[in-house]
């Protein structure tokens, strides 16, 4: 039971030491996107070791399920895993893998479903508040200005999305700003970054107690704004869009003492203003091929022991 064993202490360590390291470097505000990219293969990664290792137990303790899992491989091949030494165990964390399986499942369609009346609600109060004139097509306008005191904007995304905006935020944003504006959230609409905060939201809250889940539950919340204002301003500049930002959310309390989970906005506001310096392309090139080891490690693990045996 050497492989599943040795697959789920390196998921246990991944799991438990990404949020550690990743915390105590200051790379991420600076790269936001690769730093999305380094927190998809350390889940990959860490849910890449659950699988594999279920996969194994599993075909060491039934033997329906050895042939599906082992397909055409040679004797030789499923010699090399010594299935038939793994003892009673490997039926039970099988069965406690398959089970957080399902249940990340069950999470992921909570989410799913949970963000479609998310959805139909804002869809409904937008047209509650905007309603279609006689013969007015829906889906023709990307663009939805309502009535309201307080400045705001954001993303409703059906098959054809739609950018809201309140009048209050016309009559604070100038020109540019408003551009900028929409460029941001352009930047999310084309990076998809509403389907990575799902899947991020439905790990943190199927599996609460693991600290890797709610870490890229929160960061990709903070990182993915960044990386949309990174968009924004490489089109119309830094100022603007932090002036944007400031306009937006000058009512709202969070440029004085606040909780840390508003204290967001200023920390966009001075990472725009103040830009540390970019990570030099080599290094960009090389940390993106070390994440890719996150989850190369574990097939490579799984599969080594069949691949030493044919050679």
């Amino acid at each position: 039971m050497m492989v599943p064993l040795t697959l789920m202490i390196l998921g246990v360590l991944a799991a438990a030491m990404a949020p550690r390291v990743m915390a105590r470097s200051d790379w991420p505000d600076r790269e936001p996107v690769l730093a999305l990219w380094v927190w998809q293969c350390v889940v990959a990664g860490v849910l890449l070791c659950c699988v594999l290792a279920m996969a194994l137990s599993a075909a060491a303790a039934w033997d329906a399920v050895r042939s599906p899992v082992f397909g055409f491989a040679p004797r030789v091949v499923v010699e090399a895993y010594a299935l038939n030494t793994y003892g009673p165990w490997a039926g039970v964390l099988a069965l406690l893998l398959a089970g957080g399986g399902a249940w990340t499942v069950v999470a992921l369609t909570r989410e799913v479903r949970a963000a479609r009346a998310r959805r139909r609600r804002r869809r409904s109060e937008l047209l509650r508040r905007s309603p279609l004139l006689p013969g007015e097509d829906p889906r023709g306008s990307r663009l939805v200005v309502l009535e309201g005191d307080r400045p705001g904007a954001f993303l409703l995304h059906h098959p054809s999305p739609q950018l809201v905006i309140t009048t209050s935020a016309l009559q604070r944003l100038r020109g540019r700003q408003l551009d900028a504006l929409i460029a941001h959230e352009q930047g999310h609409l084309r990076a998809r970054h509403d389907v990575l905060l799902h899947c991020a939201s439905a790990l943190a809250a199927g599996f609460p107690q693991i600290p890797v889940f709610a870490a890229f539950r929160d960061q990709v919340h903070r990182l993915v704004e960044m990386a949309a204002d990174d968009v924004a301003s490489r089109r119309f500049g830094r100022l603007t869009i932090a002036l944007a930002l400031v306009e937006l959310n000058e009512d709202s309390g969070v440029f004085g003492p606040c909780p840390p989970q508003l204290a967001q906005v200023p920390q966009r506001v001075n990472r725009l203003l103040a830009p540390a310096a970019r990570l030099t392309p080599g290094r960009r090139l090389r940390m993106t091929a070390y994440a890719l080891l996150l989850p190369a490690v574990p097939l490579l693990v799984a599969f080594g022991p069949g691949l030493h045996a044919l050679t």
